[in-house]
């Protein structure tokens, strides 16, 4: 794929309970100019921070510091008096109710509690652009302040929760979100290429975003300028490697401990795994901002559930993965499974918008097939 130019580069690796079963890397960092793909490239893992934020809270709630199925810590009027967006009336005002229940831990970690994001929701786009709001990639907490699409636990919609949940980590840690990752998940795992922030030498490592055009070409994006955000993005802020999230996966799938380092217990990784919504579908998602995602359908025709952190399909999926398997993905073409039956974990890390762009879909349908045929082979 990288020979025809479909993708500029890509790193991806695998690994089973025993050890790393597979890496590869392949093409360039920068189609324009760049060096050539490395094992060590730093990528923007977008919502693949959102599985990292969600073993934050996990440890607080083993600690009993937080807990799954009552209202969530009062801080912010958005959790606290959450409203919901019922419409718009003829002059194109916002019409708001107050939700009819309480938001809980377990309706964010699930993305049921009605927050959104503008790219996959109609009215919530509608209502950043009629009230003025800042966007999420502003940095700006204020971004975080819509109503709801709909009343906690009513449905499923991909949105900011996990945002939320890393401002909860904050509070109730008593950390900011970078210490607490550090501290917690990141040190004791070995991840040192993973954080909030770049140091110069991991910039000079990191591949650049390319804009997939309408003739299917690529245009690579400059580097993004850094800035200080009002808030560390638990839904999406981190920079990674492959090595250091397959690391994070590892961890995962052995059960929450790494090289005699225990995160969390077998017990509560266990439980995150576990469709958390019952009969509420999940997984599927139409784009409203084509330049930012594709329609999101991974697994078409197939039922899709929710964990504490990542979905779940429920049938066995067409590249070999194991009914129940575990997966989530970021914006720019980044995607990981976990497969506890099979006891196999995979990364594959390209940086290209739109999501779900078809060509870095297809590569990560062969790259799953090739580690699962290499599994049949052992």
């Amino acid at each position: 794929a990288t020979d025809a130019k479909e993708v500029p580069g890509v790193v991806a690796m695998a690994a089973t309970d025993s050890g790393i079963l597979y890496e590869g890397v392949f093409g360039t960092r920068d189609l324009g100019k760049g060096p050539a793909m490395t094992r060590d490239t730093v990528f923007r893992i977008a919502s693949m921070t959102k599985a990292v934020t969600s073993v934050a809270a996990m440890q607080l709630v083993e600690q009993g510091k937080l807990k799954l199925n009552e209202p969530v810590p009062d801080i912010d009027p958005a959790l606290s008096a959450p409203q919901v967006l019922e419409g718009f009336d003829a002059s194109g005002a916002p019409q708001l109710r107050p939700a009819k229940r309480p938001i809980t831990l377990r309706h964010l970690l699930t993305h049921t509690a009605g927050f959104t994001y503008e790219v996959w929701d109609a009215n919530t786009q509608r209502y950043v652009k009629a009230t003025g709001m800042p966007s999420t990639a502003t940095g700006k907490i204020a971004a975080l302040r819509t109503p709801l699409a709909f009343d906690p636990g009513d449905r499923w919609l991909y949105g900011t929760n996990i945002d939320w949940i890393g401002r909860i980590v904050e509070a109730t840690s008593g950390q900011p979100l970078d210490v607490y990752f550090r501290e917690h998940i990141f040190d004791p795992l070995g991840m040192k290429d993973t954080g909030f922030t770049t140091t110069p030498e991991q910039r000079a490592r990191q591949a650049s975003v390319h804009q997939r055009q309408a003739d299917a070409s690529l245009e690579p994006q400059p580097l993004e300028t850094p800035f200080t955000p009002e808030f560390y993005a638990g839904g999406g802020g981190l920079y990674s490697t492959a090595p250091d999230y397959l690391t994070f996966l590892q961890m995962l799938l052995r059960g929450g401990s790494w090289n005699a380092t225990r995160i969390l217990s077998p017990e509560t990784v266990a439980l995150m795994g576990t469709n958390q919504i019952g009969d509420i579908e999940a997984g599927v998602l139409k784009t409203y901002v084509p330049a930012r995602s594709n329609d999101v359908d991974f697994f078409p025709g197939m039922p899709l559930r929710w964990g504490l952190g990542y979905m779940i399909n429920l049938q066995p999926g067409p590249d070999g993965r194991s009914a129940n398997s575990l997966t989530w993905a970021g914006i720019f073409n980044t995607y990981y499974w976990i497969d506890p039956s099979k006891h196999v974990t995979g990364v594959i890390m390209t940086q290209v918008l739109p999501f779900a762009d078809h060509a870095s879909v297809r590569l990560y349908g062969q790259f799953e097939r090739g580690i699962y045929n290499a599994l049949k082979s052992t």
